[in-house]
């Protein structure tokens, strides 16, 4: 079957659902999707990891922008949040006026706030949620991301045949060795690696040492500032608080 084709069963599936946002990722979103849910009334987002790839998604028709810096779990371009967030506001103002999240290591209510300073209209987070009691991430996985520093991630296309941010593993080093066979492009990688990953999670669990060596998930850099387990509304208050706190410091830095 044709990738519109499935795309398409794919959209009845999620408007026949009371949705009120749809996401595109990894490129500019087909016609159909646009016209679709722009006729149900379902506004597009779109995630962008450099300028002119933002300006095609305004020129595509979406509504919202996430600009996605090299920071974020999962894939990713090569460009900072901090560098990215300005550069897509900056690019596209001139094309007409679309709100842009920014995305990328932001785990913190003072992220959010420099996300504003920057220029955007708010944040998208991922990484920050995969730690949570409601989570589904794999039990040995989260002990992992909890130890883990900013350093411990790595953008490695052994896992879906494109580059994408996770926990580094045994699993993504030997993707990165020389001579290793290198990765199938996507969809082809994700069926050689996500069964076999899952069985490493469950063993993982049971405690087989090479399994725990060879765990890993997508996670952003921003894992380096998790290090406990809370419930999501948790997580959601103590983002308020922080962000309030920093809001006060820069206006206590303009003298207000």
């Amino acid at each position: 079957m044709p990738a519109d084709d499935i795309g398409e069963k794919l959209l009845d599936v999620a408007l026949r659902h009371p949705i009120k946002l749809i996401a595109n990722a990894l490129g500019v979103p087909p016609r159909f999707m646009v016209d679709r849910a722009k006729a149900a009334g379902v506004p597009v987002a779109a995630l962008v990891g450099a300028k002119e790839h933002a300006v095609k998604q305004v020129n595509a028709g979406v509504d919202v922008l996430i600009a996605q810096g090299t920071e974020a779990g999962g894939h990713c371009g090569e460009v900072t949040t901090m560098v990215l967030v300005p550069e897509v506001v900056e690019a596209v103002r001139p094309i007409r006026e679309v709100p842009v999240l920014a995305a990328g290591g932001i785990v913190t209510g003072r992220q959010m706030a420099a996300a504003i300073a920057l220029g955007a209209a708010g944040v998208w987070t991922g990484s920050v949620w995969l730690t949570t009691e409601e989570a589904e991430t794999a039990p040995y996985t989260v002990r992992k991301m909890l130890a883990a520093t900013s350093r411990d991630t790595v953008r490695s296309a052994g896992r879906t045949g494109k580059p994408s941010r996770q926990l580094r593993s045994a699993w993504t080093d030997a993707w990165e060795r020389p001579g290793n066979p290198g990765a199938l492009p996507m969809p082809l990688q994700s069926v050689v690696s996500e069964r076999a990953l899952r069985y490493v999670d469950a063993q993982a669990e049971k405690g087989h040492p090479g399994a725990r060596e060879l765990a890993t998930y997508w996670v952003g850099q921003g894992v380096g500032l998790i290090n406990r387990v809370r419930p999501a509304r948790d997580v959601v208050y103590e983002m308020a608080q922080d962000y309030a706190a920093a809001a006060e410091r820069i206006a206590d830095s303009l003298g207000g």
